[in-house]
């Protein structure tokens, strides 16, 4: 896989009257995974969709691979870039299989006979994030955790060398968090560079290569999560005081100063 990489920079975006971002820059490289932090409403979705090219920046310029991608049409993009937003809806009883399938659009479009040459890259990803036993089952009847591992699977079976991923773990069960957390980890190995949202601490200095905090528009610091997932930081993101554990493997955990007093 060849190296691949989404730079935002300066980016401004206006809600209203509003400055949803005001000279936000973030990148993401092959290889690497990035958890972004911030509090609600601090327009984590917002960058991700500017990122992609899904909204138009006020300032600033937006690049893939080194071109700006207002310059691509939505098929380049879509070879290059995965997507899975925080909520998605379910308005028709697609089989899972279905689902998953609609990842490969971006290569074989609608021709005749491509769902055959489709079918290992959509068992791969089936297999992958172990929902093989969901593929012959409607979308519409199966647990939100299950739609939002489908949905992770329509994204690994685009192929594509960056994968943004808004709040991933959204309705999966802890054993399936730690799950895709493994496999995220496989992925980056494997030269896909990963962006993600989390409001999980945990799951960012477990996961990521790099933490990003975004505050008043802005990513105000970022670095190793060794280095910038701190109590302090914690606190000044969210406003509540945290204590950390670091355990014996290196994994380190936050938890609640004072019980009742946020």
């Amino acid at each position: 896989m060849s190296a691949a990489s989404l730079v935002g920079m300066d980016i401004a975006y206006r809600r209203g009257a509003r400055d949803a971002l005001a000279g936000a820059s973030l990148a993401i490289w092959s290889g690497e995974i990035v958890a972004l932090l911030g509090a609600n409403g601090s327009g984590k979705t917002t960058l991700l969709r500017i990122l992609m090219g899904f909204l138009a920046p006020a300032g600033g310029r937006v690049l893939l691979d080194g071109a700006p991608i207002e310059k691509l049409g939505r098929r380049a993009i879509a070879r290059k870039i995965a997507y899975v937003a925080q909520n998605h809806a379910a308005p028709f009883p697609y089989l899972v299989r279905d689902v998953v399938a609609l990842g490969r659009l971006p290569h074989s479009g609608w021709r005749p006979g491509a769902s055959a040459h489709e079918e290992p890259h959509v068992d791969e990803a089936l297999r992958r994030l172990r929902i093989s036993h969901l593929a012959d089952r409607p979308y519409t009847e199966i647990s939100g955790g299950e739609r939002q591992l489908a949905m992770l699977g329509r994204a690994l079976a685009q192929g594509a060398e960056i994968l943004v991923l808004d709040e991933p773990m959204t309705g999966l069960d802890y054993g399936a968090q730690l799950r895709l957390i493994a496999l995220l980890r496989g992925l980056a190995a494997e030269a896909r560079g990963i962006v993600m949202t989390t409001h999980h601490p945990e799951h960012a200095h477990w996961a990521s290569d790099r933490v990003a905090f975004l505050e008043k528009g802005r990513i105000a610091e970022q670095g190793p999560p060794d280095e910038v997932l701190t109590a302090a930081a914690i606190e000044r993101l969210y406003g509540v005081k945290v204590d950390t554990l670091e355990t014996d493997t290196g994994r380190r955990l936050f938890g609640p100063r004072e019980h009742g007093s946020w």
